[in-house]
């Protein structure tokens, strides 16, 4: 059966890690610096929240990205995000580092990327997710395009349709709401 066919319990059953590029998943991809050249970007509340879900489920979480920057740094530290490689041109090494430091294989990862830098790794893991607004080569190979743009929900949407499928979702939701 074709991976897409099967049940998202099916497919999400080994995924134990996420791995996540910023600009144009975590961000709308747009790089703003003011007058002083102080740079700016916007990070989705339900993205942070859906990320802190998916590590007190017991799951690594980390973040490779292109860029440096600092206001990467700061959100990861707000979110208690321990693993996050910037500058990075090698994103596939960065992820093998990843894996291994976590104990993990190709086959245990979800990856989340919008752009060519991506696909190698996109190409590897268990489980690739692209933004609906992802290049389209990335589109193209990704195993799940979500609804939601870079920067506009991506990893909440994504990390909720995961839990959702190990059944894990549910013990985030208060009581009052279920």
């Amino acid at each position: 059966m074709p991976p897409l066919m099967k049940p998202d319990s099916e497919i999400v059953a080994p995924i134990r890690c996420m791995i996540s590029d910023v600009d144009g998943v975590m961000t709308n991809g747009l790089i703003t610096y003011n007058s002083t050249g102080a740079e700016s970007k916007s990070f989705h509340v339900r993205d942070g929240l859906a990320i802190k879900l998916w590590m007190r489920s017991g799951f690594e979480f980390g973040i490779i990205t292109a860029r440096e920057s600092s206001v990467v740094s700061m959100r990861a530290k707000e979110l208690g995000i321990k693993c996050v490689v910037q500058g990075c041109s090698d994103k596939l090494a960065a992820a093998t580092e990843l894996l291994d430091r976590w104990g993990y294989g190709w086959q245990d990862a979800c990856y989340v990327g919008d752009d060519l830098p991506d696909l190698p790794v996109l190409q590897s893991v268990g489980l690739s997710v692209a933004p609906s607004d992802g290049a389209k080569d990335v589109t193209d190979s990704a195993d799940w395009i979500v609804k939601a743009a870079g920067g506009e929900g991506v990893l909440r949407e994504c990390v909720e349709r995961i839990l959702r499928a190990k059944g894990r979702w549910e013990q985030h939701v208060p009581q009052a709401i279920r």
